[in-house]
């Protein structure tokens, strides 16, 4: 619920952004920050966290702000320091600026906190004269307490549209071994898509794959992520770009038959039915809604200048 008592839900039938990848880069590592503006990544997200060592923080800040007055074609987020540091406050202050379209928080656990930075935000955005909401938040659910509080951090009122899953932090942090095959990770990325559902926001965005020269590998957690009900995934090297936008991206068979099953429903719904059978399959309701879901993430895909994939 929003801080108004009104639900914040993402409205069916409205084309809702899609985060396919969204690239970590060091924001104190100059080559690699101008590499990944030029990248094909949805959003860059410039580190001031885990990239970055604790001598250099205070300076990256600066470094990471020039970096997104270039043109770009991704949208440009700041992953800041966690709310329990000594930096969290100062990188705010730095990064609610133009040229920001988003702040990434790292090791959420309780909707306090998420309160605590949106309401930092906007009012650095009032005294800035910056567009009042325009700065996106989203928090990384990466503890054991981060999934515990779920359902709060899900339903905090704040400006968050999307949560996302850091399973690094998050074996970790719960003693967990993370295989090559991630099927422990299961009850958390469950449990991020219920929330996220259940509290009106997008889906998730899906915590990076940590084996590189893997892309077999890689596309099977992209694709048990999007089976799931993840929109998107971290990425922590350029070579995983292509394939996780592949996979979150609708083939031509898929649009195609979404657009025929849409079609012929909606034919079917003026004629007073409600339930038909096209190419073998039964469409009612909830399948013709996951079709125009399809058609949606498509359309937004092309307004962004993407393609969809062939098979």
């Amino acid at each position: 619920m929003k801080q108004d008592g009104t639900p914040h839900r993402i409205t069916r039938g409205i084309a809702m952004p899609v985060f396919r990848s969204l690239l970590f880069a060091p924001g104190n590592h100059a080559r690699r920050v101008e590499k990944s503006l030029t990248l094909d990544a949805d959003v860059v997200i410039l580190d001031l966290e885990d990239a970055v060592a604790v001598a250099e923080k205070p300076a990256t800040r600066e470094k990471v702000i020039a970096a997104f007055q270039a043109p770009r074609r991704a949208l440009g987020h700041v992953r800041i320091n966690a709310f329990d540091t000594p930096f969290c406050f100062d990188d705010l202050q730095a990064v609610v600026t133009s040229g920001v379209d988003g702040i990434v928080l790292p090791k959420v656990e309780s909707a306090a906190q998420l309160v605590a930075v949106d309401w930092t935000i906007a009012a650095l955005e009032r005294a800035r004269g910056l567009p009042a909401g325009g700065i996106d938040l989203m928090p990384i659910i990466e503890t054991g307490r981060g999934i515990a509080e779920l359902r709060d951090v899900a339903r905090s009122g704040t400006r968050v549209r999307r949560l996302s899953f850091g399973a690094g932090d998050y074996t970790l942090d719960v003693g967990m071994r993370w295989t090559f095959e991630e099927r422990e990770l299961d009850h958390a990325r469950a449990a991020i898509v219920v929330e996220s559902r259940a509290a009106g926001l997008e889906p998730p965005v899906d915590t990076v794959f940590i084996h590189l020269g893997e892309p077999e590998a890689l596309r099977r957690s992209t694709e048990r992520a999007r089976d799931l009900g993840f929109q998107g995934k971290l990425c922590i090297h350029p070579e995983q770009l292509g394939p996780v936008n592949e996979v979150f991206t609708p083939t031509d068979e898929e649009i195609a038959k979404s657009s025929r099953h849409v079609a012929a429903f909606e034919e079917a719904e003026a004629s007073g039915s409600a339930s038909i059978q096209v190419d073998g399959y039964f469409i009612d309701y909830p399948i013709v809604e996951k079709a125009r879901r399809t058609l949606r993430i498509a359309e937004s895909i092309r307004d962004r200048g993407g393609h969809s994939r062939r098979r």
